[in-house]
């Protein structure tokens, strides 16, 4: 879902410039406090996101799908420094992969780092406290992974949309559709990729990382 240069107008991008710059210096802030024992998984978390999203799918002219990461980096590290994470993979993509827009680095930013993790968040803690438990647990790992997905790619959306580049209702119907397949695969790998991380390090997986 990244978008390139050219598809949003500076009514849409400057404002989402705006909202990612303000959430990622308060994430910076917040990742200060990040227990030094967990900064090589959040190194590792960061490669393997890169990787993950390099597998792109057409979705629109000029737009792609992908698998993002944000869920498996916000219930393994928290959302704050999930948004770290992201927006560094962000940057080095758009600037050295020239995948996804400089100028439209901020709505990429707002859409696939600061709202995917914090969705994936606290949709893992809602469903938790509604079922408790192991299952509940794979539960809540899968649905928050798979709706961080959906909504992000809507927001994305949304901004097109607003931009006039495709008629709003199309451009909704296509994202949405789209991810609605990519968000299930999302929503397997990361259950088990953060169960398998839960065996290594249980106290620092899956909602354990307090914001």
């Amino acid at each position: 879902m990244h978008i390139p240069d050219g598809f949003l107008t500076a009514q849409v991008y400057l404002p989402a410039a705006g909202l990612s710059a303000a959430g990622l210096a308060w994430g910076l802030k917040r990742t200060e406090k990040l227990d030094e024992k967990r900064i090589p998984l959040l190194g590792a978390m960061g490669a393997f996101i890169f990787a993950a999203q390099m597998v792109n799918f057409p979705v629109a002219p000029g737009v792609s799908g992908h698998l993002l990461g944000g869920a498996l980096a916000a219930l393994s590290l928290g959302p704050a420094a999930a948004g770290v994470i992201m927006t560094a993979v962000l940057l080095i993509q758009a600037f050295f992969m020239h995948d996804g827009g400089i100028t439209a680095l901020g709505a990429n930013v707002l859409n696939m780092a600061i709202l995917a993790p914090w969705v994936a968040y606290f949709t893992y803690q809602a469903v938790t406290r509604v079922l408790p438990g192991r299952f509940g647990n794979t539960i809540g790992i899968f649905f928050a992974s798979w709706l961080s997905v959906l909504l992000a790619a809507l927001a994305a959306a949304l901004e097109l949309g607003w931009s006039g580049m495709f008629a709003l209702n199309v451009i909704l119907t296509t994202m949405a559709l789209w991810h609605i397949l990519i968000g299930i695969g999302e929503g397997i790998l990361t259950t088990l990729a953060l169960n398998y991380l839960v065996q290594l390090k249980p106290a620092d997986i899956a909602g354990e990382a307090k914001e």
